[in-house]
């Protein structure tokens, strides 16, 4: 006869997470969008707090007079300093459900409001996807009326890809915008 669980045997479904707010301002003339923050980004509030997270040595790449990225304070600093540079940063999805951090395993996503965040940055030029699961919204992201961009992933799960490679893309798109 088959053992019906207990509650307390019984699967729970993965929690219900909120992504971050964006990372914009009346200034942003490129929007980066990612898939959802990873489980270190979510805990931190903060993007691309995984360490192995390429995004902002790519920056410091394209940038190089950036702040520190050790110093207590380093995270507004770093934003404020995107911001300066014209950069956004934000997700495709608000919330979702997922196990871990991998984009395969996002579930139940809610997509995020772009047309009132295109409001918002009346400057706005562009919108960059960071890697595929970002890109799989492009279809909506170019109803904006905007140029979209498809950048390869910083995560480290994208381990195909060298630095130098990624760089040299996120260079191309930085320059396309007006960036550099």
């Amino acid at each position: 006869m088959p053992h019906d669980p207990s509650p307390a045997e019984a699967p729970r479904p993965p929690a219900r997470l909120v992504g971050l707010p964006p990372i914009v301002s009346s200034n942003t003339r490129l929007l980066v969008l990612g898939s959802f923050p990873s489980v270190a980004s979510l805990a931190r509030q903060q993007y691309y707090a995984h360490p192995q997270n390429q995004f902002w040595k790519i920056l410091q790449a394209i940038w190089p007079a950036s702040p520190r990225l050790t110093s207590a304070d380093s995270y507004e600093k770093r934003s404020e300093w995107v911001l300066e540079r014209g950069l956004g940063v934000w997700d495709v999805y608000a919330a979702c459900e997922r196990e871990g951090s991998l984009d395969a395993a996002i579930r139940n996503r809610e997509v995020n409001d772009f047309a009132s965040l295109v409001r918002r940055c009346p400057q706005l030029r562009g919108i960059a996807h960071n890697g595929g699961e970002s890109f799989r919204h492009a279809k909506f992201t170019a109803l904006l009326g905007l140029p979209v961009y498809k950048l390869p992933s910083t995560s480290p799960a994208n381990a195909s890809w060298s630095f130098e490679r990624k760089l040299a893309a996120w260079r191309e798109v930085m320059a396309a915008a007006g960036l550099l």
